[in-house]
């Protein structure tokens, strides 16, 4: 009991000594500042919008959708490899944490010696048993240096699974759009080759009455398989944009979709803030920054491996010839090892600068991926305020293509107009419709690049 009592006693000032040495706070160097930004967007809308909430595709309004995303954030193999990183991370930490408490072992023996010759007096047993603690003084803050270190790098992690999934929820909705869009777009092609088809019937009708030259009889039969060929293009889109959007969910297989049109998904208005307030909004950022502040740790570690280190050790132990009696007569010892680098031909030295090359490299990085960002955001609010525009101009084609059908086949039923007007209506309406659709995609698709360079209501977890 009394060498328990011992052991005991020596490893608690050993660990009080590990935890007396306050840990070092790593913050961002002020290097940063040279990133400079302006105060405003280049184009900001006047109209009142909403802040970027964390599950901003319900903005959209569509259940269909914000099932999918929800599907997608439990099936997606990149959000869960970004786990298992998470995992991975966090277990470095809680390892690197570790060297900054004393190290414990313990260890029971039992020998026995015989002579081949089996004579008695050379017959020996001996049983022991020993305790150890070791801890190294950490005074020049390498293991406090590596824990930070780990710990950056576990928040990177953590950042980085929330970029996969922003990725992952962007790319379902983008890829959703697509196809919606395209199911439409195809409702109308079908539509309009279902008219084509009605001109052509009318057409043949007229020729065999001697109304209609043989030249307007094949114009109509070639827009007829022109509109057929068109059909069979967007239908193998649709196609492929089924398959990408069921890998974003993590499936082989498409998913049944309801929703064929996009005239009811509703197009948010997205307050983007200033561009001061996106670097706390984007994982990515926070990723680098992250990063940054591990690379400063880890040239800390590389600076302290130059200097020596002072390692104490206690060895409590007892050995005796009969089990019972092990623990009678303990015996302890306690040193301290002093250990300095001396000569190392420069290996030392070269770890040093490649780390602090490293953190340079990071550096750059982090400044980057604020430049980026704001590039990515300013992208997208061009995208949303022009497209805005050209879809306003493009409702007034669409309304006057209309117009202009309706009187070119009355006027070509009267003989008052040829068919050659006519097939140039038809593909006046045909391109205005589809059009029409494909700029309300577009429009939508900017709204989610929009909300994904803005950071998608992103906030620190750690």
């Amino acid at each position: 009991m009394a060498m328990i009592k011992t052991a005991a006693a020596a490893a608690g000032v050993l660990m009080l000594a590990a935890c007396s040495a306050p840990a070092v706070r790593q913050e961002i160097p002020q290097e940063v500042a040279a990133v400079k930004l302006p105060a405003r967007w280049q184009l900001e809308s006047d109209v009142s919008a909403n802040k970027v909430s964390e599950h901003w595709w319900q903005s959209f309004g569509s259940p269909e959708l914000s099932g999918l995303i929800d599907m997608a954030r439990q099936q997606s193999w990149d959000v869960a490899a970004a786990v298992a990183r998470v995992n991975q991370a966090a277990a470095g930490a809680r390892q690197a944490r570790a060297g900054l408490f004393p190290e414990l072992t313990g260890s029971l023996n039992a020998a026995g010696y015989r002579r081949l010759d089996g004579a008695q007096h050379t017959t020996s047993d001996r049983m022991g048993a020993l305790l150890s603690a070791s801890y190294e003084v950490d005074f020049w803050g390498r293991n406090r240096a590596f824990r930070d270190a780990a710990q950056s790098g576990f928040h990177a992690s953590v950042f980085d699974r929330d970029t996969v999934q922003l990725t992952v929820t962007a790319g379902v909705a983008d890829a959703w759009l697509q196809v919606v869009a395209l199911r439409e777009r195809i409702g109308i092609a079908q539509a309009n080759l279902a008219t084509a088809q009605r001109l052509l019937q009318l057409v043949e009708s007229r020729a065999r009455w001697g109304a209609a030259t043989p030249l307007e009889l094949a114009q109509q039969r070639g827009l007829v398989a022109v509109q057929q060929r068109a059909l069979a293009s967007m239908q193998q889109q649709e196609a492929d944009a089924q398959t990408t959007l069921a890998l974003w969910l993590g499936q082989a297989e498409n998913l049944p979709l309801a929703q064929t049109s996009l005239t009811a998904v509703q197009v948010p208005a997205i307050d983007q803030g200033q561009p001061l307030e996106m670097v706390t909004r984007r994982p990515d950022i926070a990723r680098a920054e992250a990063r940054l502040a591990a690379a400063d740790a880890n040239l800390q570690v590389a600076r302290a491996a130059m200097l020596p280190r002072l390692t104490l050790q206690l060895d409590l132990g007892s050995e005796s010839d009969r089990l019972r009696k092990v623990f009678d007569n303990p015996l302890y010892s306690l040193s301290a090892g002093l250990v300095a680098p001396i000569f190392d031909a420069g290996r030392l030295a070269a770890g040093r600068d490649l780390t602090a090359a490293r953190r340079e490299e990071l550096l750059i990085a982090y400044r980057q991926s604020i430049v980026q960002a704001f590039a990515e955001v300013q992208t997208a609010l061009n995208g949303v305020a022009w497209t805005q525009t050209r879809v306003r101009a493009q409702v007034e084609e669409l309304e006057q293509a209309h117009k202009a059908l309706t009187l070119a086949e009355a006027r070509y039923r009267a003989g008052a107009e040829s068919l050659l007007t006519l097939l140039d209506v038809q593909r006046s309406l045909y391109q205005a419709q589809d059009m029409a659709v494909q700029l309300h995609q577009e429009r939508l698709q900017k709204s989610v690049a929009l909300y994904k360079a803005l950071g998608g209501g992103w906030g620190r977890s750690v």
